[in-house]
Formats: structure tokens, C-alpha cells, sequence
């Protein structure tokens, strides 16, 4: 296991001793800090998976080339059931 030496600012410092005095049993500095960071870590993570920004532009190539409707994307169904 890795040891590391991490420096707190005193606000967080106070806030870490008095969230350790509540629990019951107080567990230990390192298991906080080990707890934090693992939590920390795995929201990271799911934020990377749900939202990849695009490395290239998407192209999209139609089915059916040329509806002859310049407004397909608004009347789509107008132009599905002209077609049928």
C-alpha cells in the first residue's frame, strides 16, 4: 500500500475532525480519505461515460436519398405516408 503525505487548509481540516466525532464508531483519517477518494473517483468515471464529447463531426447518410421536401426532419410523417 502506498503512503501519502496530503496537506488540509484549516476549514477543511475542522470539517473532517467534526464529521469523524459523529460517527459511530469514528473511523480512521485514512479510511475517510480512502472512501472520499474512491467515491470521487467513481463519479469521474460515470461522468466520462454519459457524456463523450465527439471527436469529428457526425455524418449521417440518408436511406433514401431525396425526399423532395425540404422540411423532412419537421414533416416526416407527411413524407413517409406519401411515399406508401
Amino acid at each position: 500500500m502506498k503512503r501519502s503525505t496530503i496537506s488540509l487548509p484549516d476549514d477543511l481540516e475542522a470539517k473532517v475532525v467534526e464529521f469523524l466525532a459523529q460517527q459511530e464508531p469514528e473511523p480512521s483519517l485514512t479510511s475517510l480519505v480512502q472512501a472520499a477518494l474512491r467515491r470521487y473517483l467513481d463519479e469521474m468515471e460515470w461522468s466520462r461515460r454519459r457524456f463523450t464529447p465527439p471527436t469529428q463531426p457526425l455524418e449521417v447518410t440518408p436511406a433514401v436519398p431525396g425526399s423532395g421536401h425540404a422540411d423532412t426532419s419537421e414533416q416526416h410523417d407527411r413524407a413517409l405516408t406519401e411515399r406508401l
